[in-house]
């Protein structure tokens, strides 16, 4: 589907954002670099010979112009809280799908609510947090519930063999922070509660090679957005590596740094889910490298899945409630090694 089809990727020049236009042209896509910052724009063109169009959150016709004839859009730039809104007005007006990588969880809330009933009415597609964080998690919640309807409990377990995090992850977190206060955020009894407590320390049995692990318990991510948003799951909990936890929380913990041909860092992760109803568990797990390089395979199925209608909806979706999620975890095999226990 990819040769001559153009998508305009917002943040090209960030790090996960580079990932995505590697990634894109792989499969044979044209993207279009857009983003704030027209000198790192300027030098992003002149090393890939790609087209730039600088675009900024406060002027909408620059945005238009960014995403002149293309066929989707996708969203890599951070603080989401910021540039989630201008970017899917512009793609409204566009009349063209709308993907991003938030992670930041009020961001994602405000897009389903804010945007799902407009989306609706338009026949659009908006697809929040499609991403390591809220994507992946919500297809193998999603594979693993197989042919149940409902479940009582899902829980994502988070394996991190460390946290080497962006500027952009810093900025995103620190965004989140300021809108959250000293509260934290969890789903629970079917609904989102802000909570003051400390989030319990426990014990996570992930399967070999990585064993038993003490966790963050209630270590929340936008997967307790995604996943309720389409199953029928009263209480999703998703736990960090406590190494993990320590990285991102220290302020000199350095940024992620490339040890191959394709930039991807060391680091190494297994996302472990298990959906329990009554009695019963069913279990998903998928392994890889680079949370943030895998972001890019995951972005780029979902554009060219979505623009060859193998979809399942409409509106503001997450990646669980639009695609096969089976087939489209196998489908990311090159990048992840998937086990399904449904």
């Amino acid at each position: 589907m990819g040769p001559g089809l153009t998508v305009a990727v917002f943040g090209a020049y960030g790090h996960t954002g580079r990932f995505v236009v590697a990634e894109l042209r792989e499969r044979g896509f044209l993207p279009v670099l857009s983003g704030r910052d027209a000198d790192k724009l300027k030098a992003l063109a002149h090393e890939t010979g790609l087209d730039a169009r600088p675009a900024s959150v406060d002027d909408p016709a620059s945005l238009d112009r960014a995403l002149a004839g293309a066929a989707a859009v996708i969203n890599c730039a951070g603080p989401f809280a910021s540039t989630t809104a201008p970017v899917i007005e512009a793609a409204l007006r566009a009349g063209i799908p709308y993907l991003d990588v938030a992670a930041e969880i009020e961001a994602n809330l405000d897009t389903f609510a804010d945007f799902d009933d407009r989306a609706q009415e338009a026949g659009a597609l908006i697809v929040p947090a499609m991403a390591f964080f809220g994507g992946l998690g919500d297809l193998l919640a999603t594979a693993a519930m197989g042919d149940w309807t409902t479940a009582d409990e899902a829980h994502i377990a988070y394996g991190l063999s460390n946290w080497h995090p962006t500027a952009g992850t810093r900025l995103s977190g620190a965004v989140s922070r300021e809108r959250r206060g000293d509260r934290r955020i969890r789903y629970a009894n079917g609904q989102w509660e802000h909570r003051t407590d400390a989030p319990p320390t426990l014990e996570w049995r992930f399967p070999d090679p990585m064993g038993p692990r003490s966790v963050i318990g209630e270590f929340t991510m936008a997967d307790v957005v995604t996943v309720p948003s389409h199953l029928s799951i009263p209480d999703v909990r998703t736990y960090m590596t406590v190494e993990a936890a320590r990285d991102i929380a220290a302020p000199d913990t350095p940024t992620p740094a490339a040890t191959d041909e394709r930039g991807r860092s060391a680091q190494t992760f297994l996302v472990d889910v298990v959906v329990r109803s009554g009695d019963a568990e069913r279990r998903a797990m998928a392994h890889g490298q680079d949370i943030y390089a895998v972001t890019a395979p995951l972005v780029v199925e979902a554009v060219d899945r979505i623009l060859t209608g193998r979809t399942h909806a409409v509106g503001v979706a997450s990646a669980g409630a639009i695609f096969d999620a089976p087939d489209f975890l196998r489908a990311l095999s090159p990048h992840i090694t998937l086990e399904l226990h449904p």
